[in-house]
């Protein structure tokens, strides 16, 4: 029997569990969570692959979890560090932002190269976990839209078009041809002109 580093079983697992999940996030950083394999997965772990294949069965059950992990994060932060009274181009801003310096820490494929690697049915189980990240975005849009801050007749294309704007920072930012703070001010300005905002 394995041995027990916890109280109870489960609050052993979910420390288990929590270690496979950060020593990923570590790979990630260094080489990009598509090229990490179990194996290496399970040495920077210190577990056994045995033990990892008994938390995750395969990768497309540590990227689902990996990623519900790190939308948890983005919607955290974000309720924590936002003002409720911020006026909807701040909170565009913090969106920006949050989602930048996310990319930085937590490396991913983009979402063309996650849905050949994950399939259909895995692809879709992915989606509804950034589902509340997305929410936020179109929330912030349509609160912009209501106060005529912003200009737009169509707020889930616009939520569409600012991930997209997002998603092109991907390589730039991993690459290191890009700050994380030049790809903010990028973005968020290009998407409040785009948003009809005077404060870009």
């Amino acid at each position: 029997m394995p041995r027990i580093s916890a109280a109870t079983i489960g609050e052993h697992r979910a420390q288990t569990q929590e270690k496979i999940l950060e020593a990923i996030a570590r790979l990630a950083r260094r080489q990009g969570i598509d090229a990490i394999s179990m194996t290496e997965l399970a040495a920077e772990a210190g577990i056994t692959r045995t033990v990892l294949y008994n938390y995750f069965p395969d990768k497309t059950a540590l990227l689902l979890a990996f990623t519900e992990r790190v939308t948890h994060y983005f919607v955290e932060s974000y309720a924590r560090d936002l003002p409720a009274d911020a006026s909807p181009s701040v909170r565009l801003r913090a969106f920006v932002r949050l989602q930048l310096t996310g990319l930085v820490a937590h490396p991913h494929p983009g979402a063309a190269d996650l849905s050949a690697t994950l399939g259909p049915d895995a692809y879709q189980r992915l989606a509804a976990h950034v589902a509340p990240m997305q929410a936020i975005l179109r929330e912030i849009i349509q609160t912009g839209v209501d106060s005529g801050e912003f200009r737009t007749s169509d707020v889930e294309a616009a939520a569409r078009a600012v991930l997209a704007v997002l998603g092109s920072e991907r390589i730039p930012l991993t690459e290191g041809g890009r700050t994380p703070e030049e790809a903010e001010e990028f973005v968020s300005a290009f998407c409040l002109r785009a948003l009809g905002t005077a404060d870009a």
